[in-house]
């Protein structure tokens, strides 16, 4: 098995929801948490109890998503696993979409990744090992109605994770993608805690648990996917 202690650890979308639920279960187990996100004060709030580091950025911007990985290794010396999980979502009929806000789940679901992995990688190929996970959602593998923009977000999203295993699994390095289905978080601007969430929705630790599996794997196992549902929950 894995020991997280001292693991230098970056995790996008950390302020809250699942991101601060990995965050703080990975500070736990010993790992060195780079909080990241583009709330400034609840990033401050997360690294009190993580003792880590925060880093206000946004992932979608090339040269913040370059500066929080330049900041870790000239802070800590080191990079050891990013978790790409700040993510975005709405649903409506196709019509009702504005351009604006197929950009932003495509900003900052598939962009956002792909340049938090832009950034990180040439650092865990010259150390010869590194761990990327996603975050992704269980609609990268089905569709449904009204989840236009953000199920092709997410597929995007999977493509790009499914793609970069085959790349740089020589060199070392692992990706694996989780695929979360309902949460209970602020996702889609819901307030959690419901009576009704309580019934049908997984909670946050529970996908932050997911994170620490998979990255507790033994060193020569990699786990590529890994999908989790609320036993409620039809799939």
């Amino acid at each position: 098995m894995t020991d997280l202690t001292n693991q230098v650890v970056i995790i996008s979308g950390a302020s809250r929801g699942i991101g601060k639920a990995i965050a703080l279960l990975l500070a736990l187990q010993g790992a060195t948490v780079v909080a990241v996100a583009r709330s400034g004060q609840e990033l401050s709030d997360l690294t009190h109890k993580t003792r880590g580091m925060s880093i206000v950025a946004d992932i979608a911007d090339e040269e913040d998503a370059q500066h929080v990985v330049a900041e870790t290794l000239r802070h800590y010396g080191r990079l050891d696993i990013l978790i790409c999980n700040a993510g975005v979502g709405s649903f409506a009929e196709l019509e009702q979409f504005t351009g604006e806000e197929w950009d932003r789940m495509f900003d900052t679901n598939v962009k956002g990744t792909f340049l938090l992995c832009k950034a990180a990688v040439p650092h865990f190929k010259a150390q010869k090992r590194g761990h990327i996970v996603g975050i992704a959602s269980d609609v990268a593998k089905r569709t449904f109605a009204h989840g236009t923009a953000y199920g092709a977000s997410k597929f995007a999203q999977d493509a790009v994770l499914a793609s970069l295993r085959k790349e740089v699994r020589p060199h070392g390095i692992k990706v694996s993608t989780i695929y979360p289905g309902l949460v209970d978080t602020y996702f889609n601007d819901t307030t959690p805690g419901s009576v009704e969430a309580e019934k049908t929705h997984l909670r946050p630790a529970d996908v932050a648990q997911a994170v620490r599996y998979v990255l507790e794997a033994p060193a020569h196992v990699v786990i590529d996917e890994l999908m989790l549902h609320p036993l409620t929950q039809e799939w």
